[in-house]
């Protein structure tokens, strides 16, 4: 899992530019006012296969749960599949209630045998690196931010042309109804 800064919470809800938002923004080069992962953080939830199968959600503010996680990967984990994980314990509970085998790398490991999560250490360490460019990303925002990083990472091997057929391609495939003024006035997810 990937955490990212939420802005600061504010007592009572204020408005600014006709959306009601119930705090204001965090500015940037501030301190976080709690050390660590806390409710000031929002949760993004990552899991990808040797075949390289990526599954990217932002899932909660601060730490997850284990029904958060039964919630994020419902349909995608098989009953014969083989859950790697670092040492939090809510993939302790995730896997006994969907009966998995669970391999636990220690605190301070990242391999343990054939098991290892250095696939997706560096899948966290390439989405910070990459969000960091944009200089503090809105929440509101950063679902698509996401997707964009997904779609980045399936076609990472494709050559340069082949990159940009299949971003037009896609990008004609599915019409969409969404209109800019929608985008727009969305409500933020985690506020």
């Amino acid at each position: 899992m990937a955490f990212f800064i939420l802005g600061e919470l504010h007592e009572e809800p204020k408005r600014f530019n006709q959306i009601n938002m119930p705090r204001h923004s965090r500015k940037r080069g501030k301190q976080v006012k709690k050390r660590g992962i806390s409710k000031e953080q929002v949760c993004i939830a990552t899991a990808i296969d040797r075949q390289g199968n990526l599954i990217m959600e932002l899932s909660c503010k601060g730490r997850i749960t284990s029904k958060e996680l039964e919630k994020l990967y419902d349909g995608y984990i098989s009953n014969e599949s083989i859950l790697c994980t670092d040492s939090h314990k809510s993939y302790i509970q995730f896997a006994n209630d969907l009966s998995l085998e669970h391999k636990r790398i220690k605190r301070g490991k990242h391999k343990e045998g054939l098991y290892h999560i250095q696939h997706i250490n560096s899948l966290h360490s390439n989405l910070k690196k990459w969000m960091n460019r944009f200089n503090d990303v809105a929440i509101k925002y950063i679902n698509n931010y996401i997707k964009w990083f997904k779609w980045l990472q399936i076609f990472d091997t494709d050559k340069e042309i082949i990159k940009a057929k299949n971003f037009i391609v896609q990008s004609n495939v599915v019409y969409s109804y969404t209109k800019v003024k929608d985008l727009k006035n969305r409500e933020s997810m985690y506020v």
